[in-house]
């Protein structure tokens, strides 16, 4: 049939596992009506709806989250050697770069600009809130790959941390450097007022998007048309609050799964009694920590990388385990069935495709799928500033111009008081 012969086509032509992922939905409709134009989907995989670099790109979260809207990636840079290693393995390009080393002006032609950068302080002293601050950090490389190669629009991500960082200087200079010279974009109005979001930013939680983990993360978005930018809207909630699917979308012994995890992923009673220990010591001191077992109708703790990242996330087996050792441990397995959650848990907790293959060395499947964003909530931005872009124009009677924001600050001066959500009126 036709739909098989393109999907040939789409596959010789190199199309990623996350294009053929939709292309075989979209065709499958196809099949059953045949009146939804085959050619147009073809179109769209030769001309893409949009193209985009990937900064930053880790292990290519940004990157499937923008595939799933239609963008085609023109280039990715990441340094580390094991994240290059997953980049490749899954979507064969090869990311390795170091971005502080890249001409901007190298930089392939793009429409959308994708960067999780990492949360740096801007030290120097008397800062003036603008691109001259930036000297030093991987911020301002991104602002340089920006101001020289002016894409439609940018999403920045970074972790929740940055709003507050370093008493709002940090974002103070990252918006400031955004809207003055020479980059000069335009950053979205915010609406309502919400410590969570302000001029060009919005803090969004991946649970609202189909994901059931308690992952907020800040996202930057700035457009080169300020008309653009006045038709953005952040992307609300998929689901009402408190509604949405529970772990049990994803443990692999649960009742949608049903495989039993490797005895591996079980911890000892011995190491489950330290733990108990741990954090009992830390509650008589009054703090916080310690490890976590999460109910499986109900979602995880953001997922973290490092340190004892995995315990805050234990689950009680559902099902007896893959085989009745505890590979390398002297102790017994616990007597409450406690497990750690696996790699293939985490990146369904991320959002990632069942054909996403983690790297081999769990030690690492685990940092890179902490360290990673949840695909749903970048999809859902993507999805929304793609509408801005693409949307109609304002009325003839409406300026032709809108007004730019102000300089934003972290101080209070007189009685204005202004801060990294905030603009001077």
């Amino acid at each position: 049939m036709l739909a098989e012969a393109l999907l040939t086509k789409a596959r010789r032509a190199g199309a990623t596992p996350a294009q053929m992922q939709i292309l075989d939905a979209r065709f499958a409709a196809a099949k059953v009506a045949a009146d939804i134009g085959l050619a147009h989907e073809w179109e769209w995989l030769s001309e893409p709806r949009f193209t985009f670099v990937d900064l930053f790109a880790g292990i290519g979260g940004m990157r499937l989250a923008a595939e799933s809207e239609g963008g085609r990636c023109v280039g990715s840079i990441e340094i580390d050697k094991k994240c290059i290693e997953t980049y490749r393995r899954n979507f064969g390009d090869d990311p390795t770069g170091d971005i502080t080393a890249i001409d901007p002006r190298s930089v392939n032609d793009h429409n959308l600009l994708l960067a999780g950068f990492p949360c740096q302080a801007f030290s120097i002293a008397g800062l003036k809130g603008g691109f001259e601050d930036t000297r030093g950090t991987l911020f301002r490389n991104v602002a340089e790959i920006i101001s020289k190669k002016k894409p439609d629009a940018f999403i920045l991500e970074n972790v929740k941390g940055l709003v507050s960082h370093d008493k709002r200087k940090t974002l103070a200079v990252i918006l400031n450097t955004l809207m003055g010279d020479p980059v000069g974009y335009h950053l979205v109005q915010p609406s309502g007022h919400s410590k969570l979001k302000g001029y060009g930013w919005s803090v969004l939680n991946a649970l609202d998007f189909g994901v059931p983990q308690n992952r907020e993360r800040i996202f930057i978005v700035g457009f080169k048309d300020p008309m653009a930018a006045d038709r953005f809207r952040f992307p609300g909630p998929i689901t009402p609050a408190g509604v949405g699917i529970s772990l049990q979308e994803v443990l692999e012994d649960g009742p949608k799964w049903k495989a039993p995890v490797h005895a591996r992923h079980f911890i000892s009673e011995k190491y489950l009694q330290g733990l108990k220990r741990h954090r009992n010591h830390h509650e008589s001191i009054g703090q916080g920590f310690g490890f976590e077992v999460r109910d499986h109708h109900g979602y995880a703790n953001a997922l973290v990388g490092g340190g004892m990242g995995r315990e805050r996330n234990l689950i009680k087996a559902q099902m007896a385990p893959q085989n009745g050792t505890l590979d390398g441990l002297r102790s017994p397995r616990n007597g409450e069935s406690l497990r750690r959650m696996t790699p293939r848990e985490w990146a369904r907790l991320q959002g990632f495709p069942e054909w996403y293959e983690p790297h081999h060395a769990e030690t690492h499947a685990y940092k890179q799928f902490g360290n990673s964003v949840a695909v749903p909530n970048v999809a859902a931005v993507v999805s929304a500033v793609m509408t801005a872009i693409e949307g109609i124009d304002l009325p003839e009677n409406e300026p032709s111009e809108l007004p730019r924001q102000t300089r934003i600050t972290w101080s209070r001066p007189e009685s204005k008081p202004i801060d990294g959500s905030q603009t001077s009126s």
